[in-house]
């Protein structure tokens, strides 16, 4: 089992993933540069956080043209896992990788807190040692992380249990005021038609360590990593 995480020109929570995975859980990791096309053997692929080429044109346009960025793309099709957290989410939904769009925030702002998120597919490789309905605590630091897709899209997400999370308050319920960034129907991470690839804009990479004051990110790689003993 070999996890490899990308490196972008502004790329800021590499070294956390890359810390979570080897560090905290003492798997084999990886960084691959986003000049390179190799993706070195590895099994599982993280998509970090940041601002990967300053964000110019908009977060993750310039990105997904990487040359790393053809190799994870593939990989995805033939089946590979792929996560994107944050930036990685908006890197993946322009590479095509995940439907929809992250937009500015609803208040025009930079949000940086901690929010509740509700599990509402536990039957991804992501999500698997999760129960439906169980609510997470995580750090959430973005610009634009306002999640929007058409009405189609919406319903193809709904029909498959294709919505991995969703924003809520602490006893799980969503409200206006559980929602930090206006993101249609409380959306805080997408799965793709095959299930293997997700996308999140809260960060497990920052919650997966008692001092960071939670540990329910630590769950989602965990689930990874059982995901890919039992393949």
């Amino acid at each position: 089992m070999k996890f490899g995480v990308l490196v972008f020109p502004g790329s800021n929570c590499d070294h956390d993933t890359h810390h979570v995975l080897g560090g905290v859980m003492g798997q084999p990791v990886t960084y691959l540069w986003h000049e390179s096309h190799e993706l070195e053997g590895c099994d599982a692929i993280l998509v970090p956080g940041g601002f990967a080429y300053g964000d110019y044109l908009r977060t993750g346009a310039i990105a997904r043209f990487a040359p790393i960025m053809q190799s994870v793309c593939r990989f995805a099709g033939a089946g590979g896992l792929v996560m994107g957290i944050c930036n990685g989410f908006q890197i993946l939904c322009e590479a095509g990788l995940l439907p929809g769009a992250l937009m500015r925030n609803a208040g025009l702002r930079y949000i940086c807190k901690q929010v509740h998120l509700r599990v509402e597919a536990d039957n991804s490789p992501f999500t698997g040692g999760l129960e439906r309905g169980r609510v997470l605590r995580m750090p959430i630091g973005h610009m634009e992380g306002n999640y929007f897709c058409d009405d189609a899209t919406l319903d193809a997400l709904k029909r498959d249990d294709r919505i991995a999370f969703r924003y809520a308050n602490a006893a799980g319920e969503f409200t206006a005021e559980a929602n930090p960034n206006g993101s249609l129907d409380n959306i805080a991470g997408v799965l793709n038609e095959g299930r293997n690839v997700l996308g999140m804009m809260p960060h497990p990479d920052r919650s997966s360590e008692a001092l960071l004051g939670s540990q329910d990110g630590l769950l989602l790689f965990q689930s990874i990593a059982r995901s890919l003993t039992a393949a």
